[in-house]
């Protein structure tokens, strides 16, 4: 530790997850601001966020995305997890690891069905073993994007473009594909988690988590499906 310059997030275990992902990375910063990775800790870090940041890193070949923790000031607080796209796949998929490296997997999602609008997808922990699943409403989608999220013993949420005026200029206008959109998931009446692009020359996401009993892996998965399923 480096004095009362570092300060770590607090760590709550509110969900169980497999040992194989228990050697994390906390979230921590020094005396200037810069949010830096300083020691192992458990997945339950990811579950304990009520916000989350999904930003894009720019490839030519593949999709790669970084899921951050939330600093207070709402800065990038450190990377708890990466996701990669899975190249020339006749499924679509990405898995979700702790870092660039790629070594240790924290979930993943995988299409049921090959090129299929309609798709579900199952999202599966690093063992492999089904959390939920999510699909996207293509009859809803064709004026304003709908999707559906099941999390087991919890509920269906469903997810849907707040603009519509927005939703209809991104698809019918091709100049304006870039605009940020706004998604509400609702379980019943019930606000559940938002998610929002922001502005930027690179796709940016804030995450917003209403419902704490939510599995912040499901929401992790849904807000990354957003931007690489969205056009799909």
């Amino acid at each position: 530790m480096r004095g009362s310059s570092v300060s770590i997030l607090s760590r709550v275990s509110s969900l169980s997850a497999p040992a194989a992902l228990r050697h994390r990375a906390a979230v921590g910063h020094l005396s200037n601001g810069r949010y830096v990775t300083l020691r192992p800790v458990t997945v339950d870090t990811l579950q304990t966020q009520q916000q989350l940041i999904v930003r894009q890193r720019v490839r030519l070949m593949v999709n790669q995305y970084e899921v951050h923790a939330v600093a207070p000031d709402g800065s990038e607080a450190g990377i708890l997890a990466f996701a990669q796209q899975k190249r020339m796949a006749f499924k679509e998929q990405v898995t979700l690891y702790t870092d660039d490296k790629k070594t240790t997997p924290v979930l993943g999602f995988k299409a049921r069905q090959v090129m299929d609008l309609g798709a579900t997808y199952d999202v599966t922990d690093a063992a492999g073993t089904p959390i939920g699943l999510f699909r996207k409403n293509f009859k809803e989608s064709l004026l304003r994007s709908t999707w559906h999220l099941e999390q087991p013993g919890h509920g269906e949420m469903v997810g849907r473009e707040t603009n519509l005026t927005v939703a209809i200029l991104r698809r019918f206008v091709d100049s304006l594909s870039w605009l940020p959109y706004h998604f509400d998931f609702l379980l019943g009446d019930r606000p559940a988690f938002s998610v929002v692009k922001k502005w930027g020359l690179r796709d940016r996401y804030v995450v917003t988590i209403h419902d704490p009993a939510l599995d912040r892996r499901l929401v992790a998965a849904m807000a990354v499906a957003l931007d690489a399923l969205q056009s799909r």
